[in-house]
């Protein structure tokens, strides 16, 4: 990350911890405060556009709950398919560990 990305990234920081609307003209105003001097207005335009509707304390406190985890089953009849892929899975993992099967060991 470049020294203008990371400068735009905490002037933005900045505006939504005071509740400030992030623009472009925000950002370039807070980024002369601040007297960072090599950046170019267009990471404050990307930056402001990226942002724009969205509220960046909700993006950086729901960082790691994205969506991947799938929705608990519902029912009786889909635990009893859980629990037969549990077992399939336990009993390929055996067969993946044992090296005996093979007819040699590591130092043979």
């Amino acid at each position: 990350m470049s020294t203008s990305e990371l400068a735009v990234s905490y002037a933005a920081l900045i505006l939504a911890d005071d509740g400030v609307e992030i623009t472009a003209d925000k950002l370039q105003t807070l980024l002369k405060a601040a007297n960072v001097q090599d950046v170019e207005p267009i990471w404050s335009s990307l930056f402001a556009k990226a942002l724009e509707g969205k509220d960046l304390k909700d993006i950086l406190l729901n960082v790691g709950s994205g969506g991947g985890a799938a929705a608990p089953a519902a029912g009786g009849a889909a635990t009893g398919g859980a629990e037969a892929v549990a077992e399939e899975e336990e009993k390929e993992e055996e067969k993946e560990e044992s090296d005996e099967d093979m007819g040699f060991g590591l130092f043979d």
